[in-house]
């Protein structure tokens, strides 16, 4: 009877784009289905997050964020991250759909690969975890069930050598660890943990070099290196023994092999490569020297003679197997008449005589020495080629960590080397364009007139502040946080100017530069306050405040000196027609009047002439008597301030 429970995705259209037509594995995280991209009419793979999964908000902001940083990390041997996406609320990657088996799926089935074939694969996983260590990411969870194989067309097993290798779940490994912090939890599978994930939760390019060796130990041996019946006992086997030799496990190993498994998975992270691109120039070493031996194996297996090669002179004797026997192996009849038995041995009647074999002896002499030279031209070859592969087109890299661009390019052109620069990185203390990292590191071995990738400093990361003054806030919050600031609403506030949820202001200012994930706050408009303040001026100041507290404002007032009538309000902030909140506070300016005049003293002054001088002061003048007198007496009296125009009284006699 079937029991194959029927997914209900399989036949889903995803997106209205991707169109799902099986399921391929079902993981502790996540579901891979194949899907066909209809826009693209392409094959591809689509992981989407278990529900479980999907409310934990850290998971998937971290899922989401590494999505995108892997989509930009683009490697022929890296599983390609096409789109990413929701669906009923469940997070997914749309991928490369790689045509083949995981390495795991290969271990099942062959148990063991030979050398050959555990370093090609091995080259190529390193190679993809290397472009991301130089993009600053950090893999986790290198195992076997994260490697894709796919053999050569031809089948079989000598194509493994051939086979296209792509590593997978950059992006799942770290988002379940960022996940996972607050339980505790190790998120990393215990066969392949480096000890300093164990003992304090901190991993970096060394832990993933750790985890390559643990994989390469079982391509050799078929087997990990520790088991037990729980987890976290497997875990700590890693912390507390070194990894046995492979050779331990599978006799006849080559020892350059246990050399390379012991340095990618020594206990103290220092000790090991620096990263995969390191540990990639090593595996290559090592596949160089093993292909330097199988071409002596190859040469020897063709002289019928002894196992092995000490040197030239042994290989001399060997060949001889090939020659004609020893004169004392021959039959009689083959013998020289001196061969045959005393001086006196008597000819065959039909031998020929003795001279005849002249010519025949020195050919059979030039015909040794022909092989033996060639045999000696063989070792002489075999010798060359052997220290060519191993030691002679190889040189030490050269130390270009801190100086210049333009320092590194001449120190590299002076020593034969190419360059490569990648996209750089950036760092708090070293300036720009100085070399942070390079690969191969100093020192290490590298073919005369080899590529050196060179990592540069792109000096402080820092972004400025998008201008998102005048934007809608869903549009500054975009525009924010994709130059990796973080967006934050700040309190609101009413404008006359802007509508409701516009951007009003930002802090800081548009342009500064700030460090990833500085906060920009923006406030946003609540659109026009719900008072309008009305036109106040002109009116009496008892009138205006009464009218503004009828509509729930504040009144501050302000007396000044105006040609007004006092109490007259001559100005108000805001002003008409502007927006305001209750108790929004109403500024006043009120008149106090014109400024008092100081009445003159015109005592015994002609008439007209103080009559004169009242009008320049503002103020009038009224004649008593006779207008053509002198001034007797006056009213207001003199020095006594009164108000413009104020008539004076002149008594004149």
């Amino acid at each position: 009877m079937d029991t194959t429970v029927a997914d209900t995705l399989i036949g889903t259209t995803i997106d209205g784009r991707y169109r799902i037509t099986g399921r391929v594995a079902r993981g502790g995280m996540a579901t891979v289905y194949t899907a066909v991209d209809d826009r693209l009419g392409r094959t591809v793979a689509l992981k989407i997050i278990h529900p479980s999964q999907a409310t934990n908000v850290h998971f998937v902001d971290r899922f989401t964020d590494e999505a995108k940083t892997i989509a930009r990390l683009t490697h022929p041997n890296v599983v390609a991250v096409y789109d990413q996406g929701r669906h009923e609320g469940l997070p997914y990657l749309v991928m490369e759909y790689v045509q083949g088996r995981t390495l795991r799926d290969l271990l099942t089935q062959r148990r063991r690969l030979n050398p050959v074939e555990a370093l090609a694969i091995l080259e190529q996983m390193l190679a993809a975890i290397a472009a991301a260590h130089r993009a600053g990411l950090v893999h986790r969870d290198v195992k076997p069930e994260n490697v894709l194989v796919a053999e050569a067309p031809s089948g079989g097993i000598a194509n493994l050598v051939d086979a296209v290798v792509k590593v997978a779940d950059f992006g799942l490994a770290r988002a379940v660890e960022a996940s996972a912090d607050e339980s505790g939890q190790l998120m990393a599978t215990v066969a392949y943990v480096a000890p300093e994930l164990v003992t304090d939760g901190h991993a970096d390019a060394r832990t993933d070099v750790y985890s390559a060796g643990i994989v390469l130990f079982e391509m050799l041996t078929g087997r990990v290196p520790y088991d037990g019946d729980e987890p976290v006992e497997v875990a700590w086997q890693h912390v507390d023994n070194d990894v046995p030799a492979p050779s331990s496990i599978v006799k006849g190993l080559p020892t350059i092999l246990d050399d390379l498994v012991a340095r990618a998975t020594r206990r103290d992270p220092g000790a090991r490569p620096t990263d995969a691109g390191a540990l990639l120039a090593e595996v290559q070493v090592v596949r160089d020297d093993l292909g330097a031996a199988n071409v002596e194996t190859a040469l020897l297996r063709q002289v019928p003679a002894r196992p092995a090669m000490a040197d030239a002179t042994a290989l001399v004797p060997a060949l001889t197997s090939v020659m004609p026997p020893a004169t004392g192996d021959r039959p009689p009849w083959a013998r020289l008449p001196e061969q045959a038995g005393g001086r006196g041995a008597r000819r065959r009647p039909d031998a020929p005589a003795p001279g005849e074999y002249g010519a025949v002896g020195r050919f059979g002499d030039r015909r040794r020495l022909f092989i033996l030279g060639a045999v000696a031209l063989m070792v002489l070859v075999v010798i060359g080629s052997t220290w060519w592969v191993t030691l002679g087109r190889y040189t030490d890299a050269p130390q270009l960590v801190n100086m210049t661009r333009s320092q590194a390019e001449q120190e590299a052109k002076a020593r034969g080397f190419d360059l490569r620069f990648d996209d750089g990185r950036y760092d708090e203390n070293v300036p720009k364009d100085t070399v942070l990292a390079q690969d191969p590191p100093a020192t290490d071995r590298l073919v005369k007139g080899g590529l050196l990738t060179l990592t540069l400093s792109l000096g402080p990361e820092r972004y400025p502040v998008p201008d998102v003054v005048g934007m809608e806030k869903a549009a500054a919050k975009g525009e924010i946080e994709g130059t990796k600031l973080k967006f934050k609403e700040g309190a609101g506030k009413y404008s006359d100017t802007l509508p409701q949820g516009v951007v009003i202001s930002i802090d800081p200012k548009a342009g500064e530069s700030l460090k990833p994930g500085a906060t920009v706050t923006a406030v946003i408009s609540k659109g026009k306050a719900p008072i309008t303040v009305p036109q106040v001026v002109g009116k009496n100041v008892n009138d205006a405040r009464a009218e503004l507290q009828r509509l729930g404002l504040s009144v501050v007032e302000q007396y000044k000196d105006s040609d007004q009538p006092a109490d007259t309000v001559i100005g108000q902030s805001p002003e008409q027609g502007t927006g305001a909140e209750k108790d929004d506070e109403i500024k006043l300016e009120v008149s106090k009047g014109p400024p008092l005049v100081t009445v003159p003293d015109l005592t015994n002054q002609p008439c007209q002439q103080a009559a004169q001088t009242l009008q320049g002061s503002s103020l009038v003048p009224k004649i008593n008597f006779n207008p053509n007198g002198l001034v007797r007496q006056q009213s207001p009296a003199p020095n006594t301030p009164v108000p413009p125009q104020t008539e004076v009284v002149l008594n004149c006699l």
